[in-house]
Parts: structure tokens; sequence; C-alpha cells
């Protein structure tokens, strides 16, 4: 008797009386089909969660690593933070407050003068506001020889508060060795949390 003819002559009610080999094809059709409908209902979605989880990982290493590098170096950076804050602090010093701006522009005056230059005018100018300090522009026109010129320029360069010549234009007084310096000096002040709110 074949294992065909056995299959169909089977008692569902009796599985006592199947035959050795008959029990084993039914043993592995129930196995195949317990393995396929695992993995369909259980193992096929966890497959796509391990893919999405996997695509993910090189993001999640690449995160790791820089944090791993930010947290090995915390300490340089806090020590680059308080040099940075104490560097800051020297250079808002060397800007002037609002109220100082005029001592400013006397000190300018008197290097002027003592270099022997003529001031014909000093003017101020227009105030352009930036994130925390402002920059004051002041006009300036002055006669002189070339050496007194260059002397209040590099004298300006020196003053403890940071003042910049910008535009400037010189011209010699037809026969003489008369200079008129005209110039644009620009200098900073910063402002107060008042003033930028």
């Amino acid at each position: 008797m074949g294992l065909l003819e056995e299959l169909q002559g089977l008692d569902i009610n009796d599985i006592g009386s199947w035959s050795r080999r008959v029990k084993l094809v039914m043993a592995a059709f129930l196995g195949v089909g317990l393995v396929f409908a695992g993995y369909h209902l259980v193992i096929k979605d966890q497959l796509k969660e391990l893919d999405k989880v996997e695509m993910k990982e090189p993001q999640l290493k690449k995160q790791y690593l820089d944090k791993k590098a930010l947290a090995i170096n915390l300490d340089a950076y806090k020590q680059q933070m308080v040099e940075a804050e104490e560097t800051f602090g020297v250079l808002l010093k060397q800007l002037p407050n609002e109220s100082e701006i005029p001592d400013l522009l006397i000190d300018m005056t008197q290097v002027g003068l003592s270099r022997g230059l003529q001031f014909q005018q000093i003017k101020p100018g227009k105030v352009v506001e930036k994130d925390f300090y402002a920059e004051k522009f002041v006009n300036v026109r002055a006669s002189g020889t070339y050496h007194q010129i260059a002397g209040f320029v590099s004298d300006i360069a020196g003053l403890q508060r940071i003042i910049n010549v910008d535009n400037f234009k010189i011209t010699r007084k037809s026969g003489t060795n008369e200079l008129t310096l005209n110039a644009v000096t620009k200098t900073y002040h910063y402002l107060d949390e008042a003033n930028v709110e």
C-alpha cells in the first residue's frame, strides 16, 4: 500500500491507527505549516523592524562618538570658555560706555593739538547699533604737515580706547607743505542691557 493510498484512507478521529510513515509525513507538514505561519505572523515584522534599526545604527554610532569626544574634552572646553570670557572682558573694557564718548573726543583733540594740528572741525556723526555695541562716527578736518598728520593717526591708534580712522582724504594746499586731513573716525561703545533690549 502506497503512501498516497494511506493518506486517502486516514481516519482523523483515530490517529493511533495511522502508520508510522503517515505520522512522520503529517508531522513534517505540521512543522512546515508552523514555521510558515510563525514567519509570516511573527518573524517577518520583526525582520522589518530589525532593518529599520540597523539603518539607524551608523547615525547613532556617529552621535555617540561625537558626544563621547565632547565629554572627553569637556574640561578643555570649559577652560576655553573661561579664557574667552576673560578676553571678552578685556576687550569690552576697551569700549567706552556712552558717557565716556565726549572724554574720548577730548583725548583725540588733545592728541592732535600736541602734534601741532589745527582743527577746523570735530563733529559727531551717526550712530549705528549692533548686537551689544554701537559704532559712533566722528567727522574730523584738520590741517598740518605730513608728519603731524601721520603722528596724529599713530597716536589715535595708541589710545586706550579703540578708534579707527576711516574714509580719509589728504589734500595739499597749493604752494605750501600744509596738508588738510578730512576723515571719518569710528569709535565704539558698548550698549548696556537696557539699550540692548
